[in-house]
């Protein structure tokens, strides 16, 4: 999906800003706290606007978050929604708020949403964020429920998702479902690992239930990366599991990074500013698109609980 560039649509120019400071959240296992957070562009009341979806699930709570961006980039409002059991209430609601002197009225029900093992719901929900009598964001499969209830329209152009960022905690297989392509069905991802015990440390990556990436004597390729086809569809796998083997218990994760197309050559690096001088895998995956398309990315942290 491609965009014009214009003053309106400035935002869309320039990766997103949060994705430049992803690493700097204190999570531990100590803390654990699992989260799935996801960026969007949307186009509110003729701006582009980011709009922050953040799902998140530890032992004693249970809820999801929405945060709408003005057009500087600063927070300007946010609400917080609770999903605990005994909260079947709030489970289906309203809430209104306004962006720049515009109302941005929130839908949702989760009453009957199904949820695997992450905090965001796999099936039978929606959530819907509408500005001017239309649905501007959509989430949840339960698209005809949230257009009768909130009486809008669809939008004229489709909100875009930016990125999508997952903390995992598990002993030895981490999952999480992403979707490359807007007009094909979602992915499961799941990284296992073998990193105790007397054999070499091994690691595998499936798709769909298909092992794409196998890496064997993980301890001197931690970090790497690889370009796998999903339904004739290249996708960059990069990782970092460096933490896994050599950190101390509890203070490190592996960090897994989905990015469909093929790798930047390294005159484009170069070009784009974004070369291997600044070491990070987060900064090789920004875009400097020229064409005005946006492309998509899956962080993964993978955090191992002993």
């Amino acid at each position: 999906m491609s965009f014009s560039r214009s003053g309106r649509a400035q935002a869309l120019n320039q990766p997103p800003p949060v994705a430049e400071k992803i690493t700097e959240e204190p999570i531990t296992t100590k803390t654990a706290q699992s989260t799935v957070t996801c960026v969007y562009m949307a186009n509110i009341a003729a701006y582009w606007r980011k709009v922050t979806i953040m799902w998140c699930k530890n032992l004693m709570n249970h809820f999801f978050s929405i945060t709408v961006h003005n057009l500087e980039g600063d927070y300007h409002c946010s609400c917080k929604i609770d999903l605990k059991p005994w909260y079947f209430w709030s489970k289906k609601g309203f809430k209104s708020f306004e962006v720049d002197g515009n109302t941005v009225e929130v839908f949702w029900d989760i009453r009957s949403a199904k949820f695997a093992s992450g905090p965001e719901p796999c099936s039978d929900y929606y959530v819907a964020l509408v500005c001017d009598e239309e649905v501007v964001l959509l989430l949840g499969d339960y698209k005809k429920k949230a257009y009768k209830r909130t009486k809008s329209r669809p939008a004229l152009v489709e909100s875009i998702m930016f990125y999508k960022k997952e903390n995992v905690f598990a002993k030895k297989s981490f999952s999480t479902r992403a979707r490359f392509d807007e007009r094909r069905k979602e992915h499961d991802i799941v990284v296992e690992s073998s990193t105790s015990g007397p054999r070499d440390p091994e690691m595998w990556i499936s798709i769909d239930g298909i092992v794409l990436v196998h890496v064997k004597n993980l301890q001197w390729k931690f970090r790497g990366n690889q370009t796998v086809l999903i339904n004739n569809q290249s996708v960059q796998v990069l990782w970092d599991v460096h933490d896994w083997l050599f950190g101390s218990p509890g203070n490190g994760h592996g960090l897994f990074i989905f990015k469909p197309g093929f790798p930047e050559l390294e005159s484009e690096k170069d070009d784009s500013g974004h070369g291997s001088d600044n070491g990070s895998l987060y900064y090789s995956t920004i875009s400097n698109s020229n064409n005005g398309q946006h492309e998509f990315c899956l962080y993964l942290h993978a955090w191992k609980i002993e």
